[in-house]
């Protein structure tokens, strides 16, 4: 059987995103006050430990859902330019009904210092009668057990077990403000699995795709198109999706992960904490992603919001396609010699505006539609791979020189520039070092100058590169001599010392 899935439900504000954040042991959904923060489906694969030793941990997929039912506050039904965020109540019940039917276990979520109120009430008479999706599988019924979320201590216990009135047994019971009994917990959840037949480990994952824009790009739709079904909610609403959320998907024979992101906008713009923590998972997205999509919407200019994402990704030095959607909304627009608007005269304007990204393959595609979506996945794919190439040695050092003898490095104080070494230390962003006599002859424009020779020759041109140049040290000499014998053992060494004393964050030496 696959991963076993748990579904957390129940109505806003009873801690349902606290406690996927405390069984998972980390912040993945966003936890504020407000109603209606959840909106999507949030889901992360957890590593339930045994209750003993003897017996193995189990891989389980937890799904955080939107709150069902009242979904605005008080005062609230309405954003900053007058969407109706009401109108998204039936989408985010539609994705509540989705994860009950796909789920193994349902936890429904109750908070014990409130009480079961009129809508938990309603919410277990839904589960009963099935038509908070569809509990029925295999001739059996998916089970439901009642968790007594914000039992902060033992004297709240007590009122966490009035809760077996609603005929789901006895509650879990626990707290993600100070993690009371959060062990117990963890144990029955393992006891409360169905039993492992042996291939129930984590699926692997091939590419971890991150999905990053602006508000209104068009990343859910993508998503959704990527996904075969309504995985995130598309709406019309700006701002719709907040948390990151891991939507699997099958490419050929490949499994990959799209992390679809919350669309971003000026920070002098921010409505509140939501918007920041989204931010915050924006950017957490990045940095474990493989590569990134950045979506570009085609009927608007570039924004500074465009720009900040691409810094973004910059900063991150990770692989990146710029997919350019609602491409086929702009047919019939004219460039400014009046002729029809081309895929030349669109890629000429991204290079201008996005300088950072020069290197980076350019998609047009129209997520709504389809179009050219897997071609942005194989070109993603192909990025992965380039980021993941180890140049040889032998062939790098080659390079650089014949880089050299083709334009020597202008000499200083009477100095001649020489290169004595160089290595790639790391994939993922390839990163190169090269021994020099003297940094600073070969820094600046001749730096730039290798920089883009070494994009005309080395096998993974168009992803960031991280360029290090390292002065010679007095016991290099010694070190080269068994390196150009051929000493494989020692080349291993050398390349280990030289990345483990790399900065920790080399932004400095990054050229792109």
């Amino acid at each position: 059987m696959p991963v076993p899935r748990i579904a957390i439900v129940g109505r806003p504000n009873a801690g349902k995103s606290s406690l996927l954040n405390l069984l998972a042991g980390e912040r993945i959904a966003i936890v504020d006050p407000t109603p209606g923060v959840t909106r999507d489906r949030v889901s992360t694969l957890i590593d339930l430990e045994a209750p003993s030793d003897s017996l193995p941990e189990r891989a389980v997929e937890l799904t955080d859902t939107g709150g069902f039912g009242v979904y605005t506050a008080e005062g609230g039904r309405y954003d900053e330019v007058g969407a109706d965020l009401s109108t998204l109540t039936g989408d985010i019940e539609q994705q509540i009904a989705e994860a009950v039917t796909t789920a193994d276990i349902i936890l429904f979520a109750i908070d014990t210092q409130a009480g079961i109120t009129p809508l938990d009430q309603q919410i277990a008479k839904m589960l009963r009668e099935q038509r908070l999706g569809t509990r029925q599988r295999d001739d059996a019924l998916i089970p439901v057990h009642v968790i007594a979320t914000k039992c902060d201590g033992p004297k709240w216990e007590a009122h966490a077990l009035e809760m077996s009135a609603l005929g789901f047994g006895e509650p879990l019971m626990c707290s993600a403000k100070n993690k009371y009994l959060r062990r117990q917990t963890l144990e029955q959840l393992y006891d409360l699995l169905p039993e492992p037949t042996g291939d129930d480990d984590a699926p692997p994952v091939d590419m971890k795709l991150a999905i990053i824009g602006k508000r209104n790009a068009g990343k859910s739709s993508l998503v959704n198109a990527l996904a075969g079904q309504n995985r995130v909610i598309v709406s019309e609403i700006a701002g719709t999706t907040r948390d990151a959320v891991d939507v699997r998907f099958d490419y050929g024979d490949k499994s990959i992960l799209a992390i679809d992101t919350a669309g971003l906008r000026k920070k002098k713009s921010f409505q509140g904490p939501i918007e920041w923590y989204a931010f915050d998972r924006a950017k957490r997205s990045i940095e474990r992603a493989d590569c990134i999509v950045l979506m570009i919407d085609a009927t608007e200019k570039i924004s500074q919001v465009d720009e900040q994402l691409a810094m973004l990704v910059q900063k991150a030095h990770k692989p990146v396609v710029i997919a350019v959607n609602k491409w086929d909304l702009i047919e019939g627009r004219k460039n400014r010699y009046g002729n029809p608007l081309g895929p030349g005269d669109y890629s000429e304007y991204l290079r201008k505006e996005l300088k950072g990204l020069t290197f980076a393959p350019i998609a047009l595609i129209s997520a709504a539609d389809g179009t050219n979506l897997s071609d942005t996945v194989e070109i993603a794919w192909e990025l992965f791979q380039q980021s993941s190439t180890r140049m040889g040695t032998g062939e790098l050092n080659r390079l650089v020189q014949s880089i050299i003898d083709r334009n020597s490095p202008p000499g200083r104080g009477g100095k001649i520039g020489r290169a004595y070494y160089a290595t790639q230390v790391a994939t993922n962003p390839p990163t190169i070092v090269i021994i020099v006599n003297d940094t600073g002859i070969f820094g600046g424009s001749y730096e730039r100058y290798m920089m883009n020779r070494f994009r005309d020759e080395v096998p993974f041109d168009e992803v960031p590169i991280r360029l290090i140049l390292r002065p010679k040290r007095r016991d290099d000499d010694k070190r080269f001599e068994k390196l150009e014998a051929g000493d494989e053992q020692e080349r291993y060494a050398f390349d280990k010392e030289l990345l483990a004393s790399l900065p920790d964050d080399p932004e400095e030496y990054f050229t792109d």
